[in-house]
């Protein structure tokens, strides 16, 4: 066979396994895929996204109705109250599992009775793009095939990391404090299987072929059931080598890119995105040379925005923004402020200093939130922040703010779909949900705090009384609709940074085909601050307006005077999307 495709694969397979003929294993893939040896791939450096695309985050039950399926009510949800906010859904783990909320998948290709089944699923995608976790670095400790590895029968026997408490492991970068390895009783005796995040998740071994063809089927029946982009959990940890860091080893990269070009062929819409909460140099590897992840999460963007927010400087997001390379077209950054997981720190490690650091973290303790730990080199260090977005911007660092918690919210948000990149809400943040410390109580895992469940009518009473959760959804709402219709904000427009001091941050943003102009600004700061017109350089012979409030500009050398918090979203072309 000497198609291009094969050609591809094969190159792949020579640098993941060396000392194997990747031929056979080439074929045993396209196979897995139904894959036409001669299909062609998508052309390269295309764009599969634009302004309109905006992503939702969800677990299935997050929102739950008595008397049906919590798949259904998303469904219901989706098409309803948040059907102009998003184009695409990702549906958090919605398989058996047995611990960490879903992240610990007992079975690949099941959905968990609790929620629903594959028709539920594939009714979403019928309606919305559909994002699915491939928790790809470990399985629970209760599947059938954990089962028969410590039984030592198929499939299962060879499928998971074994090593040794000899081994060289002190290099191993992990982002939990637990022990590495849990000794576990065999039919062949004891044996250590390595554990980076806990002891009922064992981390898969793909340095044996037949781990990476089980899931290239899994991601072959993913796609049949409707399922386009596919996040790839934690998949910074895939391959381990005593003596080193084990942390994005060059396999693993391949191992991405032999995916990319597998998906790509088999649907050349679909998507990866690669899911690696760390510093942002080692963040930014996974995009490749455009042949890798098609996205990657902008993991720097929730401590440092939140961090501007809570000490009225944006400093340090200002410089960080100023080193972001643009992303290639074919590639873009998937922007969030909040998630099912905490905010991470480890993407601020190189900006933030102890003090401002300490500071942050009081800011959050006395809103209710908690602090979650890693261990390196023998000590602990906070790893993330645990809190409802809602709480973390309930004041200042310095205290005494709490009146601008609302505007707070709203600047962060304004600031996340303005920048390059597609913007994602966990849904939590789209309705402004508070600390739920019950299930903190309930649960003992400090993730727990926000990972509320709301029932349906619960949340729409919330919605229609007036609340700060209505206020913050129908603003929310505004800013989504008029966002999706400008291609200023196409997620691979240009973007520059302005210098506006440290209380203004700007950028610009400027459509593909240059017609559209976009300055966003915004007043990090609990103190109105005055901006010149002419500071930004607006073009005189046109007319600017607000995208935001509707507001025109017609004296391109005016100052203006913003409110705490206030953002801008200055336009020389108006493409609707408002009220």
């Amino acid at each position: 066979m000497d198609s291009a495709l094969f050609r591809q694969l094969v190159a792949h397979l020579k640098f993941i396994y060396p000392e194997r003929d990747p031929a056979p294993l080439a074929l045993e893939l396209l196979a897995a895929m139904a894959l036409d040896p001669d299909a062609q791939g998508p052309s390269p450096h295309q764009n599969l996204w634009s302004q309109d695309d905006v992503l939702l985050i969800s677990y299935g039950n997050s929102v739950v109705d008595q008397g049906e399926k919590p798949l259904v009510t998303l469904d219901r949800l989706v098409t309803g109250e948040l059907a102009d906010c998003l184009s695409a859904v990702h549906i958090l783990p919605f398989f058996p599992f047995s611990s960490d909320d879903g992240f610990s998948v007992i079975d690949y290709v099941s959905v968990n009775e609790a929620l629903g089944d594959w028709g539920h699923v594939s009714q979403i995608a019928s309606h919305k793009t559909l994002m699915a976790d491939l928790v790809i670095n470990h399985m629970s400790s209760r599947s059938a095939w954990f089962e028969n590895f410590k039984r030592r029968r198929d499939p299962g026997k060879d499928y998971f990391k074994e090593a040794s408490p000899e081994d060289d492991l002190s290099q191993v970068v992990r982002p939990r404090s637990s022990p590495l390895l849990t000794q576990v009783a065999t039919d062949d005796g004891e044996r250590w299987v390595w554990c980076t995040f806990s002891s009922d998740q064992v981390d898969l071994d793909f340095g044996n072929p037949a781990v990476l063809l089980e899931f290239v089927k899994i991601v072959a029946f993913y796609l049949a059931q409707g399922v386009r982009w596919f996040r790839l959990d934690a998949v910074a940890y895939l391959w381990k080598v005593p003596g080193t860091p084990s942390i994005h080893l060059q396999q693993t990269h391949e191992v991405v890119k032999l995916l990319r070009t597998l998906v790509s062929h088999k649907v050349p819409e679909a998507l990866l995105i690669t899911e690696t909460n760390v510093p942002n140099r080692e963040n930014l590897t996974y995009f490749g040379n455009a042949n890798e992840a098609h996205l990657i999460y902008n993991f720097s963007l929730p401590p440092l925005l939140i961090h501007s927010l809570l000490s009225g400087s944006c400093r340090h997001l200002k410089t960080w923004a100023m080193s972001m390379p643009p992303a290639q077209n074919g590639t873009a950054y998937l922007n969030f402020i909040a998630s099912h997981d905490g905010i991470g720190l480890r993407p601020a490690e190189d900006l933030l200093d102890e003090q401002e650091l300490g500071a942050f973290i009081g800011a959050i303790e006395r809103a209710g939130g908690l602090v979650s730990y890693r261990r390196t080199g023998g000590e602990d260090k906070p790893y993330e922040l645990n809190i409802s977005l809602w709480d973390a911007l309930r004041d200042s660092i310095e205290g005494g703010e709490q009146q601008w918690q609302l505007a707070r919210f709203l600047c962060a948000h304004c600031i996340m779909l303005g920048l390059e990149g597609i913007p994602a809400f966990y849904i939590h943040s789209l309705f402004a949900t508070e600390n739920d410390t019950q299930k903190v109580a309930l649960t003992s895992r400090n993730r727990s705090i926000n990972r509320h469940s709301w029932t349906l009518e619960a949340l729409r009473a919330a919605l229609s009384n007036g609340s700060y959760h209505q206020q913050a959804f129908e603003a929310l709402r505004h800013l989504i609709r008029v966002r999706r219709k400008q291609p200023a904000f196409h997620p691979n427009a240009t973007q520059f940074t302005l210098h506006l001091g440290l209380q203004l941050f700007g950028f610009w943003r400027q459509s593909l085909d240059r017609s559209q102009s976009i300055f966003a600004i915004h007043n990090v700061s609990g103190q109105p601050q005055a901006l010149a017109l002419s500071s930004i350089n607006l073009v005189s012979t046109d007319l600017w307006f607000d995208l935001i409030s509707g507001r025109h500009y017609p004296d391109a050398q005016a100052e203006l005077v913003l409110a705490p918090y206030q953002c801008l979203w200055l336009s020389n072309r108006d493409y609707g999307g408002g009220e």
